[in-house]
């Protein structure tokens, strides 16, 4: 009995050991499909692990203004960034690492069927609405979630939003609202451009990229930042992220890259 109590307190020591030997990643719910990838190939070439958890951006700033143990953050709204190093919890002001897109998103059998030939983007939402096909459409939370105040933004700019806010439903991120776009429980949504290009969803429906034109006063500018008290391995995550083959990662996954790794 004693060497069983024994060898399950090492296990125990052990899990705990490995587990504060991963640090904790929080990243933007667009990040979901690429970062994945990316955490992949690092543990391959360096052996050192990664724990992500994605979410949206405003909800962990809030957790990490409260302590969250977070090692990094990649937001997908630098806004969120300042706003930590403004509060001293950041090693610096961090590093733009990407700039997000979105897309009109529709499962197959939806009404708004998106045509890249169409000359308004969201012409699709427009006739639907018009005829009274359009009842559940879906975006991210504008209240925390940056990608929804960039559907939102779009939605304005076509002239759309006070005929469409009544047919919202709200994901708590990018990465449900996208879940609710593709599985039908919408008719359709605007996300991001990195969750539609996945392959797993990319087969659920069609897609159109809407200009970054059209959400120019909520522009998706992602920036990651180590947090007060990063370890080794974060560190050295982060430094690889904006190595030439990371770039290309987020490039083949939908984002924009900044240019020279710009600040």
């Amino acid at each position: 009995m004693f060497r069983l109590l024994a060898l399950l307190l090492n296990l125990l020591f052990v899990t705990t050991l490995h587990a504060a030997e991963s640090p904790a990643v929080a990243a933007a719910a667009d990040l979901k499909f690429a970062l994945s990838e990316a955490a992949a190939l690092f543990e391959k070439e360096t052996g050192q692990r990664l724990r992500l958890a994605f979410g949206s951006s405003g909800n962990f700033t809030q957790q990490i203004e409260s302590g969250a143990p977070f090692e990094l953050f990649l937001s997908a709204d630098e806004q969120f960034v300042f706003r930590l190093a403004g509060k001293r919890l950041t090693v610096d002001n961090g590093a733009l690492y990407a700039v997000g897109r979105i897309v009109l998103f529709a499962p197959h059998g939806s009404p708004l069927q998106p045509d890249a030939a169409q000359t308004e983007p969201l012409g699709a939402i427009r006739s639907a609405i018009a005829d009274g096909r359009l009842r559940r459409f879906a975006i991210a939370n504008p209240e925390h979630a940056p990608y929804g105040r960039a559907a939102r933004s779009a939605l304005r700019h076509a002239g759309l939003w006070e005929a469409i806010e009544g047919k919202l439903v709200y994901g708590e991120n990018a990465a449900q609202a996208m879940q609710f776009a593709a599985s039908g429980s919408s008719q359709g949504g605007i996300v991001p451009l990195s969750l539609s290009r996945a392959p797993e969803v990319a087969r659920q429906g069609r897609f159109t990229i809407i200009p970054s034109e059209w959400h120019a006063d909520e522009p998706l500018r992602q920036r990651m930042v180590l947090l007060r008290g990063a370890g080794a391995t974060a560190k050295a995550f982060y430094a690889w992220l904006q190595q030439p083959v990371a770039r290309a990662l987020l490039s083949r996954h939908g984002f924009n890259l900044p240019e020279g790794g710009a600040r």
